[in-house]
C-alpha cells in the first residue's frame, strides 16, 4: 500500500501549495489574502495541530517515528477509495480558488472583503473548500485508519463549522440581502 501513503501526503502538499500559491499571487495584484487570526486570536491554536497532522501523515507514509502506528483495518480497495477521497477534494479547493479570483482570503477580512462569488463552484456549495478540506481528511483517514485521523477528522469538520458560522454572520452583516438571496438558493455545505 506505499503508493496509496505517498499520494496522501503529496496531497498534503498539493493543498497546501494551492492555497500559498494563490495568497501569493494575490499579494502581488495588491490583495492581502492573508488573514488568518485577525478576528478570532484563538485561531492561532491552529498551527501547531496542523503541524503534527501533517508529520503524523509523513511519518505513516514514509515510515518516520510516529506516536502511534496502530490502524483499525487494512484494506487496500478502501485506502484507493481514500485516494480518490483526495483527489476530489483538491478539485473542489482547485476550483474554489479559480471561482473566487480576487475575492479569496484566508480568514474573514473586514476591512477589504472582496466581492460575494456566487458563481462557479459556489452555485454548488456556499462552502466548496470546507468540503474539500474535509473530503481530504476523510481521504486520509481511509488510507490510514487509526484513531488520531478519526479524531483530526472530527474535530477538523468541527472546526470548519465553527468557522463557516463565523462567516456566515460576517457576510450577513456585510452584504444584507443579496447574501440571504445567495442562501436560499445554495446549500451550506452540499
Amino acid at each position: 500500500m506505499p503508493m496509496q501513503k505517498y499520494l496522501a501526503a503529496l496531497t498534503l502538499v498539493l493543498m497546501l501549495g494551492m492555497v500559498l500559491t494563490r495568497t501569493a499571487m494575490l499579494r502581488r495584484a495588491g490583495v492581502r489574502a492573508m488573514k488568518f487570526g485577525a478576528m478570532d486570536k484563538r485561531d492561532f491554536l491552529i498551527p501547531p495541530f496542523a503541524c503534527f497532522y501533517f508529520y503524523h501523515v509523513f511519518a505513516a507514509a514514509f515510515g518516520w517515528p510516529a506516536v502511534d502506528t496502530r490502524t483499525f483495518f487494512e484494506s487496500v480497495p478502501v485506502a484507493w477509495a481514500g485516494v480518490t477521497m483526495c483527489g476530489a477534494g483538491l478539485t473542489l479547493l482547485l476550483c474554489s480558488l479559480v471561482s473566487f479570483g480576487r475575492s479569496f482570503r484566508v480568514g474573514i477580512d473586514a476591512d477589504r472583503p472582496g466581492r460575494l462569488v456566487t458563481t462557479g463552484i459556489f452555485a454548488l456549495s456556499r462552502n466548496p473548500i470546507y468540503v474539500g478540506f474535509a473530503v481530504i481528511l476523510l481521504g486520509q483517514f481511509l488510507i490510514f485508519p487509526n484513531w488520531i485521523l478519526l479524531v483530526y477528522a472530527g474535530a477538523g469538520a468541527w472546526l470548519f463549522h465553527r468557522q463557516v458560522l463565523l462567516e456566515e454572520d460576517f457576510l450577513r452583516h456585510h452584504y444584507g440581502q443579496e447574501y440571504l438571496a445567495y442562501c436560499d438558493r445554495v446549500r451550506r455545505y452540499l
